[in-house]
């Protein structure tokens, strides 16, 4: 049975405390926790309290075209459990992109999700996924692999690979403030699922010092440094645009 002050000296061991850190993840590969996945949310909020914590909140599978309402405070996560317990935190702010907002906990928590509606791409280089690289970020992957990585979608984005953004066929997206009137604005979509491959830059990132492997619970961990790996794949992406894949006919 894992408990926080087990987690909280594990995760002394993988970073510093005034961190900025991004966490994918599956509960399930943790194990045991004395009480459940808020032990996980717990021992990170209190460790890298000098820091920041952000989970990925995505809401690309139910907010569309047939159902275009993206409300910040009740529009549910699609991408697991603990990014939907994360975001109803007390002190815990969601940015306001429709499709793949970040929750965010920390001293400039609010500042770091400000305005990502006004970014009309998934991961746009100056929308909080951008700013994991301004900040030199760590993702942690915990029981998951790189197929995880959203942030490796804002590189393909920012290295302008072809067939990755639907920018032609935008949608119509009404977004829900917690104050506020509505916003209505057009997101462009991702047209190619690019994320199985990812796990093929694995290697290079390890011979590189871009990610190096740790253990929290039961869980492997990929720790991998935001900016190093995303200076590694753009150089890489502009000698192969299509690392991850050719862009669907």
């Amino acid at each position: 049975m894992h408990k926080k002050a087990s987690l909280l000296q594990e995760l002394r061991a993988l970073l510093p405390s005034n961190a900025t850190v991004l966490m994918h993840s599956s509960c399930k590969s943790l194990g045991p926790l004395e009480n459940g996945a808020d032990t996980l949310l717990d021992a990170l909020t209190e460790y890298f309290s000098d820091g920041l914590v952000a989970l990925p909140t995505h809401t690309w599978a139910t907010v569309n075209k047939r159902q275009p309402v993206y409300d910040v405070l009740e529009s549910p996560v699609c991408v697991g459990i603990l990014p939907e317990l994360f975001r109803k935190r007390p002190g815990v702010h969601r940015s306001w992109h429709p499709t793949h907002s970040v929750a965010a906990y920390g001293a400039d928590a609010e500042a770091f999700v400000r305005g990502d509606e006004n970014c009309h791409t998934p991961c746009a280089r100056d929308s909080a996924w951008g700013r994991l690289y301004d900040r030199d970020a760590y993702a942690l992957l915990v029981g998951v692999e790189l197929n995880r990585m959203t942030f490796f979608h804002g590189v393909e984005e920012w290295a302008d690979v072809p067939g990755r953004v639907d920018t032609e066929h935008p949608l119509r997206l009404v977004i829900v403030p917690p104050e506020g009137p509505r916003v209505i604005g057009h997101f462009a979509p991702h047209i190619a699922d690019s994320s199985q491959l990812f796990p093929k830059a694995e290697d290079l990132l390890l011979r590189r010092g871009a990610m190096r492997i740790g253990r929290l619970g039961d869980a492997t961990v990929r720790i991998v440094s935001c900016r190093k790996s995303a200076d590694i794949l753009l150089e890489v992406l502009k000698e192969d645009p299509f690392l991850f894949g050719m862009p669907r006919p």
